[in-house]
């Protein structure tokens, strides 16, 4: 790592920004595949734990908020992982991954018509769909499938 300059430095603060934000951004990727790998060796506290001390040091990272999200919807922290996934989707509103980990939170918690609207705009040909298509591709068919449950409940049954 290159040393960094005092920002006083003439001409040196905009390559000071540039290797900040550089080491800022590896770092989270670094905190995040952390915070993954204690999960899959099924050490979910400590994983969140992980996530939890990231964003303290970058409470406004999308990213961030969104991992907290997935992870406690995988642990069946429904309310929590709709809090996470909310506060992501105020930082990045066209979130694909926030809105499913939203979605299927609002499903779990029996909020059928907010579920609806949030898979809903989800699958919506945009930038949320890109978006989820890029982070995880596997997933566009379980939120369409999740999708067809809940409108199914909604029609009413023949006589």
């Amino acid at each position: 790592m290159n040393a960094r300059l005092p920002l006083s430095t003439p001409g040196a603060s905009a390559a000071v920004t540039v290797e900040t934000a550089a080491e800022a951004s590896l770092l989270l990727a670094q905190a995040r595949n952390a915070a993954f790998a204690e999960v899959q060796c099924g050490r979910v506290g400590l994983g969140l734990g992980l996530l939890q001390h990231a964003l303290e040091l970058e409470p406004l990272s999308y990213e961030l908020l969104s991992d907290m999200a997935a992870l406690l919807l995988a642990t069946g922290e429904l309310s929590q992982a709709r809090a996470y996934a909310e506060q992501a989707l105020a930082q990045r509103p066209a979130h694909g991954a926030s809105l499913y980990a939203l979605g299927f939170a609002q499903s779990g918690l029996g909020e059928r018509q907010a579920a609806l609207a949030t898979l809903s705009q989800l699958l919506r040909e945009g930038a949320a769909l890109s978006s989820l298509r890029e982070e995880a591709p596997g997933l566009e068919l379980v939120a369409r499938t999740e999708l067809a449950r809940l409108q199914a409940l909604e029609v009413p049954a023949q006589p």
